[in-house]
């Protein structure tokens, strides 16, 4: 069995090569098309919002400053099997077909490089290897390190970026061959998952707990009401923030609303879809790091309660390469075991010893 607080990071270099073309030919209807029109016409280049070079910036973070204790471990592709549990037939024939091109799938956000079918095959299976490892006992705690991200992408559809639903494939791949009755899908991104909910929406045996900023912010999905149908009826639980919220109302859902489902569910495994996004530098809401940091700790606990501390991160958002790196790395230290420090107590240590230095002066004004 592993050591506590080991956790293992799953990193395949093939997720790299979806290198979508920001010149390739526009859809009719995009959504972003009137804007790009505009910012070529400032001689402003438009960039591929989700690139390679968010995983590069994470691994030089890492480089730069270790976190103790961190093992790494490679990837593999997902099977056509292993898709297909949560995505069509119709749609992964679609999919292949583009293996090799320059292509839009969607019209918003979502378009494919040459080896773009190969990434999302390599992101799904290596969050599946990460999956296997924690079920297995070979670590405490796993981090998928992927990308083309996935909980936008529905069962017949690409959409936000994503081609496979990678937390919804290594969920369905948990019940079918791992064993685990239920699953608990946490989803801090700041977008909502419309896929992982479409996927899972009558499953009585996946429960999906979702935070994100509400509608009309993107995907316009989420609504509190919507709590799933039939069986599943009860096990979609939607959070739906307004912008600016912060780590006092993201960590009260946490304590008012996750741990009593999750009480009452009794999940086997708990996945979490981990976008960084709701940090202030990406413009929707206004998570802190230590917000990220108590947020993973509450997870631990959780873990550990119900389902032996088998607990798997997935990246999902998080587009500012600085708040990218340092939200993944703090989420990893609170796994290797470091401290979750209060949210909002930080400088606060400074402000007593300014008040301290400061004091006398004024001591001195008033004796006078």
């Amino acid at each position: 069995m592993a050591d506590t607080n080991q956790v293992t990071v799953f990193y395949d270099e093939r997720v790299l090569a979806h290198k979508p073309d920001s010149d390739a030919p526009f859809l009719p209807g995009r959504m972003d098309r009137r804007v790009r029109e505009l910012l070529s016409a400032l001689k402003v280049p438009w960039v591929y919002p989700e690139h390679a070079g968010r995983l590069t910036a994470i691994r030089q973070l890492l480089e730069l400053e270790p976190v103790p204790g961190l093992l790494f471990e490679s990837g593999k592709a997902a099977t056509r099997e292993q898709l297909g549990r949560v995505h069509t037939s119709s749609y992964l024939d679609h999919v292949f077909e583009l293996r090799g091109h320059n292509a839009w799938l969607d019209v918003d956000t979502t378009a494919v490089s040459p080896g773009s079918v190969e990434a999302a095959e390599v992101a799904a299976g290596t969050t599946i290897a990460a999956v296997e490892a924690v079920i297995e006992g070979r670590t405490q705690s796993a981090f998928a390190l992927v990308r083309p991200p996935g909980h936008h992408a529905e069962p017949v559809r690409a959409r936000g970026f994503c081609l496979f639903n990678n937390v919804a494939v290594a969920a369905a791949h948990a019940r079918a061959k791992l064993g685990c009755e239920r699953v608990l899908i946490v989803d801090w991104d700041a977008h909502h998952a419309n896929g992982t909910q479409d996927i899972f929406w009558a499953d009585p045996d996946v429960m999906l707990f979702d935070i994100h900023r509400s509608s009309p912010f993107y995907p316009g999905t989420g609504n509190l009401e919507d709590v799933g149908v039939g069986l599943g009826e009860g096990t979609t639980i939607n959070v739906p923030m307004p912008a600016g919220s912060g780590d006092r109302a993201y960590l009260k859902a946490f304590e008012d609303i996750l741990i009593p489902a999750t009480d009452s569910f009794k999940p086997d495994l708990i996945l979490v879809s981990v976008g960084f996004d709701p940090h202030p530098f990406d413009l929707a809401l206004n998570v802190s790091y230590e917000g990220f940091a108590s947020m993973t700790r509450m997870l631990q606990d959780l873990a550990k309660k119900h389902c032996d501390s088998r607990l798997v991160f997935v990246l999902e958002g998080g587009y500012h390469l600085l708040s990218l790196s340092r939200g993944v790395r703090t989420v990893l230290s609170v796994l290797a075991g470091a401290e979750a420090p209060e949210p909002g107590l930080t400088g606060l240590a400074e402000v007593e010893a300014a008040a301290a230095f400061h004091r006398p002066a004024f001591s001195a004004q008033e004796q006078g």
